[in-house]
């Protein structure tokens, strides 16, 4: 008997997943953020560093925010 792939796209109407109860997967690597700067910001900010460290400052002299997850 032969195998046959099947395609996810035809999945039957009864696979009907509720991801509102997925939770997120504990092994998983932390994802890295890509953005991109400005040649004039990237000009002055050369490492990632730099940029963390400009807004570490900037968050030190705002007012303390709650982070709510």
């Amino acid at each position: 008997m032969k195998n046959k792939q099947q395609n996810f796209d035809d999945l039957l109407p009864e696979y009907d997943f509720d991801y509102s109860k997925a939770k997120t997967n504990r092994f998983a690597q932390k994802s890295v953020l890509h953005i991109e700067l400005d040649a004039d910001i990237a000009q002055i900010f050369k490492t990632s560093e730099a940029v963390n460290h400009a807004l570490r400052s900037i968050l030190q002299a705002l007012p303390p925010m709650q982070i709510t997850t």
